[in-house]
């Protein structure tokens, strides 16, 4: 009851200006406006992007109104929500950016052969098709968004104070992948196995495909149990919004990084016991589900950690 209460409770002093996390939006927002605009001409739908952005600064704009109008914990609540799920809008926007760059696919398969003498996506789903870790993988790939979701809302809940930081740094964190996404264009083994066909990929053969991608979204079926009820989830959001995008480094390794960091800054063992699990099948789903390279994922687990010690002493203040 008390919770609800301090929910709707007028706050004494409100915020006159944005957010941190709304600046960093707004910036985000700029920074991507501006090379739409100057590769204006070699873009396939930079009308669309162009209002898109117009469109989110509107939102921001009147969220904020509608908080100096209401100033209290719920309309904060909304705001800092409103932003994470434009994320789901924002990844397959750095596709719109990156497509008309040379795919690097090429380079990561032939460091994967190096390094392991093997494509272990092509490996790692073969050798382990089994129902149960089929579904054990899909539902670790499936739990990143509410992972996410997860640990923002316990900060709200049970740390307020630190809120609007640790908002901040998953979303600033998510920011810095798209911006690495938009100039290194890979697309991951589920895009780069089907343009070049797996025979080839099995073969060692590995072909520059260069801006293939530009027209070509297909990819291939997610290996594993078909009739699974967390495949069919993760089938599902494919088809919805997946693009030939955003491989490396894997940002679903790096962002549930930064959660775990996250929640384990809040000393709440609970907490961080019932992320863990989720954590550890999330990290091994990329390469599984043939999303990602292991560099990829190694890539992200390195940058996660970076990301979140470099945020989290940046926003000290916040």
């Amino acid at each position: 009851m008390n919770f609800i209460k301090k929910l709707f409770a007028i706050e004494q002093k409100p915020r006159r200006g944005l957010l941190a996390l709304e600046w960093l939006v707004l910036g985000y927002t700029v920074f991507t406006l501006l090379v739409a605009l100057f590769t204006y001409t070699n873009l396939q739908n930079p009308d669309s992007m162009i209002w898109g952005r117009v469109r989110v600064v509107a939102m921001t704009i009147a969220l904020w109104l509608v908080y100096r109008l209401i100033p209290c914990r719920l309309t904060q609540l909304v705001r800092v929500m409103a932003q994470m799920s434009l994320l789901a809008w924002w990844y397959p926007d750095t596709y719109e950016l990156n497509r008309m760059f040379n795919n690097l696919d090429h380079v990561f398969c032939a460091w994967e052969q190096s390094m392991f003498g093997c494509q272990p996506s092509l490996y790692f789903a073969g050798k382990f098709s089994w129902p149960v870790i089929s579904e054990l993988m899909s539902m670790g790939y499936a739990s990143y968004y509410p992972m996410i979701a997860l640990v923002v809302l316990f900060y709200f809940a049970r740390r307020y104070n630190e809120f609007q930081r640790a908002a901040f740094v998953v979303m600033a964190s998510f920011f810095i992948y798209y911006i690495i996404f938009i100039f290194v264009p890979v697309v991951g083994p589920t895009f780069y196995y089907k343009a070049v066909g797996v025979d080839n990929i099995a073969s060692g053969i590995f072909p520059q495909l260069g801006t293939y991608f530009n027209t070509h979204q297909e990819c291939l079926a997610t290996p594993g149990y078909t009739d699974g009820f967390f495949y069919g989830l993760v089938e599902n959001a494919k088809a919805a919004g997946e693009r030939p995008t955003a491989a490396f480094p894997s940002s679903h390794v790096g962002i549930s990084t930064v959660c775990m960091l996250l929640a384990c800054h809040t000393r709440q063992r609970r907490l961080v016991f019932c992320l863990l699990p989720f954590y550890v099948l999330l990290c091994m789903s990329t390469v599984y589900i043939q999303a990602h390279y292991v560099v990829d994922a190694l890539a992200g687990l390195a940058s996660g950690a970076l990301l979140y010690a470099a945020l989290m002493m940046s926003t000290r203040r916040m």
